[in-house]
């Protein structure tokens, strides 16, 4: 018998960060239960299924796969049983107003091939931004990616790296340091985006990005992201967990300075050792643990920090087959500071914007039925709080404009060729996933919101109580809430086996 038999936890959400948590903690021998709202596992990572197209709602770049086969491995099995993961070649297609294309990958060859194109002066500026990147990866993904940050005194161990890496300037800054062409400029600097962050304020740090996509390569799971989040759901009933869907956690019971269990909106009460949330970091301790003191100062002092934008985002299934339409496309717009401008600071909707289109059945044709194409088309705007419109009239205008621009810039009849269509805006957000704000990536990722300056993985006062995935350290992304769960696991592991 290990330390850890006969203790239970409960996970709230299953998305990302709370799947990979709650295995973690199965394969220690704590019996978990996974409580999830929606009626489908996955959080961010939900589908939709329509008219034979296989739509993924969220995260649709799959980097550092070794993050997620660990968990498989943690109890003697093979993720490749139950996910296949396909390579997708070039990582990106850059593509700006003027027609240039820039093919993003890891093949050295044709990486300076592509860079030569731009600014052939920026080959040896581009080493030089490798270099830079590769020590802020060792620095921190692979020393400080899973470590929890509980206190002070952890920061201050971090901060001579930080310095080392001058943390404090901005990801566009320190690129802008190397690189001379301003569209390289933007393509080594736009990632931060994929986790929420303004290229122009987020932390060099960031720059890590960069070497964890060379290292690894991108990846596609077929049949979709959904097939990734499944795969982590049969591996954890597998190894004995319990998965309740469509039933929403309404509040943590606590007693004293320990959570005790979990009310759900059914009626349903569970009691638990230890309580985790993968849930919106405002919505866990404003609502659920709102009859508590800590609950509602900490709540509180959340809701007044900076959040990350939402996204409006347009999924299509079209007549045809694209081949020459890759599987990740940036289509950048006439702007790239003012744009970034008015979605972080200002918060309007402008007449511009960048357009990352995902194209998943150039990869994996199962996606769509045949001789057809599944799209999506995502745009960053404000979060609601600093953009107050009313999405279901803006929404089908944005959409139509978004479609009109991909038509203009890659598929001319575009809309005599869709077969269905529908769009995601920050009011779903705020409605499916209780993300503060509308937010797609929680708390905005910029350095006084980092590290012990983001949710702590275990509280600092409800002594069982645990947060998972963006809003709390590492942050967004696979990577990051994977990272989020191994901290935290390793916080409640220990706890539960004292």
């Amino acid at each position: 018998m290990t330390p850890a038999e006969g203790r239970t936890a409960c996970v709230i959400g299953a998305g990302f960060g709370g799947l990979a948590l709650a295995i973690r903690l199965q394969s220690a021998g704590i019996a978990t239960t996974v409580i999830e709202s929606r009626d489908k596992p996955g959080g961010r990572a939900y589908f939709w299924e329509r008219d034979g197209f296989t739509f993924d709602a969220g995260p649709t770049v799959v980097t550092d796969p070794d993050c997620l086969k660990e968990l498989w491995a943690l109890s003697g099995h093979d993720m490749a049983a139950d996910v296949e993961l396909m390579p997708v070649m070039p990582f990106y297609r850059l593509n700006w107003p003027d027609g240039t294309n820039f093919d993003y990958s890891n093949d050295e060859a044709s990486l300076r091939k592509e860079i030569t194109k731009l600014d052939p002066a920026d080959v040896q500026g581009y080493d030089r931004f490798l270099e830079y990147s590769a020590g802020v990866f060792e620095e921190g993904y692979l020393k400080l990616g899973t470590v929890p940050f509980l206190d002070f005194g952890s920061m201050v161990k971090a901060a001579p790296a930080l310095m080392k890496y001058q943390a404090w300037r901005s990801v566009y800054s320190m690129v802008s340091k190397f690189i001379r062409s301003e569209k390289l400029r933007e393509a080594l600097s736009f990632h931060t985006l994929l986790v929420g962050g303004n290229p122009m304020k987020t932390s060099a740090i960031y720059a890590l990005i960069h070497k964890l996509e060379k290292d690894g390569g991108v990846w596609w799971t077929r049949g979709g992201t959904n097939r990734l989040i499944a795969g982590m759901v049969r591996h954890f009933e597998r190894i004995g967990g319990t998965v309740r869907l469509g039933d929403p956690v309404n509040r943590i019971e606590t007693l004293g300075k320990r959570a005790k269990g979990v009310h759900t909106k059914s009626g349903w009460y569970g009691e638990f050792d230890a309580v985790a949330s993968n849930a919106d970091i405002v919505h866990s301790y404003r609502d659920l643990l709102g009859d508590n003191h800590r609950g509602k100062v900490q709540g509180k002092a959340l809701a007044k920090k900076s959040f990350s934008p939402s996204l409006f985002v347009v999924h299509f299934g079209v007549e045809g087959s694209w081949p020459g339409i890759p599987h990740h496309m940036i289509l950048f717009g006439p702007r790239y500071k003012g744009l970034l401008d008015d979605i972080y600071t200002h918060g309007v909707l402008p007449e511009d914007f960048s357009i990352y289109l995902h194209h998943p059945t150039v990869t994996d044709p199962s996606m769509a039925p045949e001789g057809k194409s599944t799209f999506y088309a995502l745009v960053p705007v404000a979060h609601q709080g600093k953009l107050a419109i009313d999405w279901s009239v803006v929404g089908p205008q944005l959409e139509k404009r978004i479609l009109d621009e991909v038509g203009r810039r890659l598929i001319p009849d575009i809309h005599d060729r869709i077969v269905t269509s529908f769009h995601y805006a920050p009011t779903d957000f705020s409605r499916d996933l209780n993300a503060h704000l509308g937010s797609a990536f929680s708390l905005e990722p910029v350095l006084t919101q980092s590290a012990w300056f983001r949710g702590h993985n275990r509280d600092d006062v409800i002594e069982n109580f645990y947060l998972v995935g963006a809003g709390t350290h590492p942050g967004a992304g696979i990577p990051g809430v994977v990272g989020s769960a191994k901290a935290t696991a390793g916080l409640m592991i220990e706890d539960l086996t004292r």
